[in-house]
C-alpha cells in the first residue's frame, strides 16, 4: 500500500535557517519523518511527491546531503537533478537571482549547498519555489532536524535533554542552538576564547528558551561541560572554506578533543554525536566514534528521513 498524503498549504515557504520553523513546524516535520520512515522499514511505498522535482544546487562537496535529497525524492515518488558547480558557476557564470528565474519555471523544490548564506538567501528572495538550506557558512537546519528526531527516538521525548557541543561555534552549533532552544533543551556550548556562536544566535536562542523552559549556557572549560551531559556532540574544528587555518586551529581545539578520558568525566552512557564526516584522531577519536554509545550514524539515516519530512512540509503536505 502507498503512502499518500494530502497537500493543505499553497503559499511558499523557505527554510533558510533553522529559525524559520517554530515548534510546532518542527513537530510536524518530525511526525511527516517518522511516517516515511516507518513506511520504507514496511516496504511501502510512497507516492507523497509524485511528479515533483527537486533542483540540487552545490558549491561543495557531499556525501551525505546529496545521497539524502535524492534518495529521499525517489522514494516520494518524485525526482532530484544535481546541478554541480562546474555546470551552473553559481555567482561567476550566472548570478543567483538569474539562476533563481531559471528553475523556478521548470523544478517544485530547491536544496542548496552554498558557501554563503547570502546566497542561499538571494536565491529565495528570487525564486517562486520553496528553498532549502542544505549547509551554509551560518547554518545547516537539516543536519539539526536530523539530530534532534535522532534524539527523540532514543529517549521517546523531543523536550529536556542535556545535550554539550564541543568545539567550533559554526553553522552546526547555530542550527543545533535554535532548534534546541525551540524544543526545550539544555544546551551547553563549549569552546575556546573566540570561537564562540554569533552573540545574534544567542539572543535569539535566550527569548525562545524563555517560553520552551531550557537552558543555553557557554563556557571554555570541556570537563565542566561534559559534567552533566547526557549527550555529547561534536564537530569537525576546520570546515570547509577555512582550510588555511587548520594548523592553528588544531592546536587551538585539541583540549576539545572527544575522546575516553573526556567522556569518562561525563554520566555513565552518555551518547555520542556527530554530523560527520569526522577528522578521526583530531576532534574525536575511534574508541569513541566507533563505541556503543555513539549515534553519529543514525544521525546520518535520518538525514533522509528527515530531510523527506522537510521536502513534504515545504510542498504544503501538512
Amino acid at each position: 500500500m502507498a503512502t499518500t498524503l494530502n497537500c493543505r498549504r499553497t503559499t511558499k515557504r523557505d527554510l533558510r535557517r533553522a529559525g524559520d520553523l517554530s515548534t510546532d513546524d518542527v513537530e510536524v516535520i518530525f511526525e511527516l519523518a517518522s511516517v516515511f520512515k516507518a513506511a520504507r522499514e514496511r516496504g511501502e511505498p510512497s507516492a507523497a511527491l509524485r511528479g515533483k522535482a527537486l533542483a540540487l544546487i552545490f558549491e561543495k562537496p557531499s556525501l551525505r546531503t546529496r545521497s539524502t535529497f535524492e534518495l529521499g525524492m525517489v522514494q516520494l515518488g518524485g525526482h532530484a537533478v544535481y546541478l554541480a558547480p562546474q555546470e551552473i558557476g553559481l555567482g561567476r557564470r550566472e548570478t543567483p537571482r538569474d539562476i533563481a528565474r531559471n528553475i523556478e519555471r521548470w523544478f517544485d523544490l530547491v536544496a542548496a549547498r552554498t558557501f554563503l548564506q547570502a546566497t542561499i538567501d538571494e536565491l529565495a528572495d528570487h525564486c517562486r519555489l520553496p528553498v532549502i538550506n542544505a549547509l551554509s557558512d551560518e547554518e545547516h537546519p537539516c543536519q539539526a532536524l536530523a539530530d534532534y528526531l535522532t534524539l527523540r527516538e532514543h529517549f521517546g521525548s523531543g523536550e529536556g535533554r542535556r545535550l554539550t557541543y564541543l568545539g567550533d561555534g559554526n553553522n552546526i552549533c547555530h542550527s543545533l542552538i535554535t532548534l534546541g532552544a525551540r524544543l526545550g533543551h539544555h544546551l551547553t556550548v563549549c569552546t575556546p576564547r573566540g570561537y564562540e556562536p554569533r552573540p545574534d544566535i544567542v539572543r535569539t536562542a535566550q527569548a525562545d528558551l524563555k517560553r520552551s523552559g531550557g537552558s543555553l549556557h557557554w563556557t571554555d572549560d570541556p570537563a565542566a561541560a561534559v559534567a552533566r551531559a547526557e549527550v555529547i556532540y561534536t564537530d569537525v574544528w576546520t570546515s570547509m572554506g577555512q582550510e588555511a587555518e587548520q594548523e592553528a586551529r588544531r592546536r587551538v581545539f585539541e583540549p576539545y578533543q572527544v575522546n575516553a578520558a573526556l567522556v569518562a568525566k561525563a554520566p555513565r552512557g552518555a551518547l555520542i554525536m556527530h554530523d560527520l564526516p569526522a577528522r578521526r584522531g583530531e576532534e574525536i577519536t575511534d574508541e569513541i566514534l566507533d563505541g556503543p554509545h555513539c549515534l553519529a550514524f543514525d544521525q546520518a539515516e535520518n538525514r533522509l528521513h528527515a530531510q523527506k519530512g522537510v521536502l513534504a512540509f515545504l510542498s504544503g503536505l501538512a
